[in-house]
């Protein structure tokens, strides 16, 4: 079933566009989320709701979102969550029948069987039943970690980028290429790593959290404000 608020996020797929920023330097940095941080504000106030408001049904159609991010455009994975919700087919269909309707996402087959895995894994009594997992952890790294080892498909990435979606991982990092690349730029890493094994994850996200600290914009904002300067805009 498809709710009002849950139409509402699913049609949120166009980019807001702003003047990119090239500035290489911290105070450029400072100044460029000035520019756009009424657009980095909204989008995290949109993330707060869905913790606040949104139902489990919601919550785990932003899980399969991240399931579906990586090695694929995330406005295509989230267009096609939007397709599957459309067709009722996120909480009863097969995954034969859910590989057909991802067409444009990244091994299709094998991210239909991660969905139809968590789907098992959060039904309870024939109901989604995510957001009683997630209230039941106190500490949201051991939450991550938990994800880490129980939903197949699911790195520290994606992880953090689900708890993050749903406004409740805002001090997590989500090291994809874009966020990597802005790192090395601001010297807070000396290279980009090759492959982010997990103590290279946790490392890299350490130092993120201290150039956050030492330069005062928040975690959450740091993902969206370098997606913002090499994008144009802001999307999940």
């Amino acid at each position: 079933m498809i709710t009002k608020f849950m139409e509402n996020s699913l049609i949120q797929i166009n980019f807001l566009k702003t003047p990119l920023d090239n500035s290489s330097t911290i105070t450029g940095l400072k100044k460029f989320w000035e520019k756009v941080f009424p657009i980095i504000l909204s989008r995290e106030k949109h993330f707060d709701k869905v913790w606040e408001s949104g139902t489990d049904e919601e919550i785990f159609a932003e899980l399969i979102f991240c399931l579906f991010t990586p090695q694929s455009k995330a406005v295509w994975c989230w267009n096609a969550v939007n397709e599957l919700a459309k067709k009722n087919m996120i909480f009863n269909s097969e995954k034969g029948s859910i590989a057909k309707v991802i067409k444009k996402v990244r091994f299709r087959n094998n991210k239909a069987k991660y969905l139809i895995e968590a789907r098992k894994m959060f039904t309870v009594n024939g109901k989604i039943n995510l957001k009683e997992k997630l209230k039941s952890f106190k500490d949201i790294y051991k939450l991550r970690k938990w994800f880490v080892e129980n939903i197949k498909g699911m790195g520290y990435k994606e992880a953090g980028h689900f708890l993050r979606n749903i406004g409740i991982g805002k001090d997590l990092a989500i090291l994809d290429r874009h966020i990597l690349k802005n790192l090395k730029i601001y010297g807070v890493i000396k290279e980009i790593p090759l492959i982010l094994k997990k103590n290279t994850y946790l490392e890299t996200e350490r130092q993120m959290q201290r150039f956050s600290k030492n330069t005062g914009i928040p975690m959450s904002h740091l993902d969206m404000l370098f997606w913002c300067k090499n994008t144009g805009g802001i999307f999940k």
